[in-house]
């Protein structure tokens, strides 16, 4: 659909592995948690082990919110100059990993290299266990052709 001469933008579903490729290209995103009865929206950094994201955290708001519950998680980049972009969201399952998790675990989670930007003890590790993953791309409409005449 044209508009003056211009096409309009669209959204594109992102597909599954395109969705994952996306998440390993960045280290930062938001895990949404619900804390006293309200949501809340927390920025972390990550890193993948496969298709799982890993959090470190400290024993706080994440830590208990997040526990054997229902998030989700989010990570996006945004052009605003071409006003394009994407988004991923994870719907997942989180659990913090211990001592009474195989070695083999705790070990893999260990070797994916995260460490904290902020701040303090992030000695607890948190694996979301993706249920289902989506994302959405908005390619920019085409700009009109510029008349060359137009111009000094």
């Amino acid at each position: 659909m044209t508009n003056g001469g211009r096409s309009d933008p669209e959204m594109h579903v992102i597909p599954t592995d395109e969705c994952y490729r996306l998440l390993g290209t960045h280290e930062f995103g938001r895990i949404g948690v619900v804390a006293e009865h309200y949501p809340l929206i927390l920025p972390v950094n990550y890193r993948l082990d496969g298709t799982t994201v890993v959090i470190r955290t400290h024993p706080g708001t994440i830590l208990q919110a997040a526990e054997h519950a229902n998030v989700t998680f989010e990570v996006d980049e945004v052009d605003r100059a071409s006003r394009s972009g994407w988004s991923v969201l994870v719907r997942a399952s989180a659990e913090e990993v211990g001592a009474e998790h195989r070695a083999e675990l705790v070990a893999r989670t260990q070797q994916t290299g995260l460490e904290p930007w902020a701040p303090g003890d992030k000695g607890h590790w948190i694996r979301l266990i993706t249920h289902e993953i989506t994302g959405r791309r908005i390619v920019p409409g085409e700009l009109p052709a510029l008349d060359p005449r137009a111009y000094l």
